[in-house]
């Protein structure tokens, strides 16, 4: 008789617990009204366009653990449901759509965790690869979580139930999710703040230009979400420009896009020091004759820290005279040179094409002043803006990327490149930035050298090869 009212208690305390989960909770009112649109909504192509903290992101996480575990209230649903989560990086998807996702997700539910980093025991200091999770129907679903830093190839191959993008994704990331979803005949969702300004996705979704059936939007604003004060409300309005309170007030695109570089800090600018000559590492060159010419020298230690030190920025000069400045420079650096004696760059494949008229190329001009030029670069454009965003701020830990207070242009630059009209920043003021990118790009595997021999080492060595008979 005990043990039957031991069993009904726990029954009880089990049923308590799920009606005061987190999704329990959303479902009987913590949903607003622009919430439950977006969860009726049965369109093949359906996007949240929304201020922060409108409420945006939770009904991505919450349609996303719906449909995996098979309890969406009005779309059908079924077994072994496949899909994706597509953040910008691994640290916004840590932060922001798994942290979400894993605060409406029942552990219960949770049949194993596949991580990238950290530990499955407490996946939400981690990065996490893939959540599998049972489904009401008895099958096993699986949400994997993607980066849109991996760039395009990354996300080839699978066949997929739904995509979720939590933020705006590249055009070329987001076709190929749309092929991942052609088998299955499933559907995409993106929960977004539009910070770039009239990109793709103000083409493609808000004006429809291709106008197809399947595409459905809604814009939230923070009087949306009744759970805000008025009071913060008031505060965050007259903290902000009436340009930011367009988009991360409203969710409303606007003509100029963000900065680039938000991660960009003053912990990213450092005083002037003496580098060590074994962390010297690479010249990049982004080549200019009447526009400036930028170069800067970076050096790299073995814990993977990059530090631009020192930078030669000048416009209107021939390429004897930036070849002459780059020679000083390295001079007073001592910086290292190649097994032919000389100085080497990195710079764009466009250094190798020759003009109409024969004039030589720009790499072979650089060439007769005495400086080799390394053109064989990965120039692409979101994966480098994506390498240096995590060295300026890392998912873990202090800054990867310094810039000595000396190198004014670069700084200069970085804090004025800003996304342009299309899913690129605006082509203007960025010589610094496009030869920064090609060394970010660039870097492979730095190991430390290994120390020399002491003199007690070698004599050892000397006396195991005399005892096995080998020839000193």
């Amino acid at each position: 008789m005990n043990e039957i009212i031991t069993r009904i208690q726990d029954i009880e305390r089990e049923q308590r617990r799920r009606e005061q989960s987190p999704l329990a909770r959303y479902n009987k009112g913590k949903v607003h009204a622009k919430q439950m649109a977006f969860h009726r909504c049965l369109k093949r192509n359906r996007w949240v366009f929304g201020g922060n903290r409108s409420g945006k992101t939770e009904c991505g996480a919450v349609e996303t653990v719906w449909l995996a575990r098979g309890i969406h209230p009005f779309r059908p649903n079924k077994k072994d449901v496949c899909c994706w989560v597509v953040s910008l990086s691994q640290q916004v998807q840590r932060d922001v759509a798994q942290q979400k996702i894993l605060y409406y997700l029942d552990k219960s539910w949770i049949a194993d965790i596949v991580m990238v980093s950290g530990s499955k025991s407490s996946p939400e200091y981690g990065v996490i690869d893939c959540i599998a999770i049972r489904n009401v129907f008895g099958g096993i679903s699986k949400i994997a979580f993607k980066s849109c830093e991996a760039g395009r190839e990354k996300f080839q191959g699978t066949s997929l139930d739904f995509v979720w993008f939590d933020e705006e994704p590249p055009q070329d990331v987001y076709e190929e999710c749309r092929m991942r979803i052609l088998d299955r005949k499933g559907h995409i969702f993106g929960t977004m703040t539009p910070l770039k300004g009239l990109s793709w996705v103000y083409d493609e979704i808000y004006l429809n230009k291709h106008r197809s059936k399947e595409v459905w939007y809604e814009f939230m604003e923070w009087n949306d979400n009744p759970f805000l004060s008025k009071e913060e409300l008031e505060l965050m309005t007259e903290s902000m420009s009436e340009t930011a309170l367009e988009s991360r007030r409203y969710g409303r695109f606007t003509q100029n896009g963000g900065l680039v570089y938000a991660e960009f800090s003053e912990a990213n600018v450092i005083e002037p020091r003496d580098i060590p000559e074994e962390w010297q590492d690479a010249i990049s060159v982004d080549p200019g004759l009447n526009n400036p010419l930028s170069c800067h020298w970076y050096a790299r230690d073995f814990d993977g820290n990059v530090y631009v030190i020192a930078e030669h920025y000048e416009a209107k000069r021939d390429i004897a005279y930036h070849a002459e400045k780059i020679k000083e420079i390295s001079e007073r650096l001592n910086w290292k040179k190649d097994r032919f004696n000389r100085l080497s760059v990195l710079m764009d494949s466009a250094a190798d094409q020759r003009t109409l008229n024969g004039v030589r190329s720009t790499a072979e001009l650089f060439a007769e002043q005495g400086i080799s030029v390394n053109t064989r670069v990965n120039k692409g454009l979101y994966a480098g803006i994506n390498r240096v965003k995590a060295l300026l701020k890392p998912l873990n830990g202090p800054p990867k990327l310094y810039i000595f207070r000396s190198c004014v242009n670069m700084i200069r630059e970085i804090k004025g490149y800003f996304w342009g009209n299309g899913d690129a920043p605006v082509k203007k003021d960025d010589h610094a930035m496009d030869e920064l990118r090609y060394y970010v790009c660039n870097l492979d595997e730095r190991t430390a050298p290994k120390p020399a021999k002491t003199l007690i080492q070698l004599d050892k060595e000397r006396l195991i090869r005399k005892a096995r008979g080998d020839k000193l």
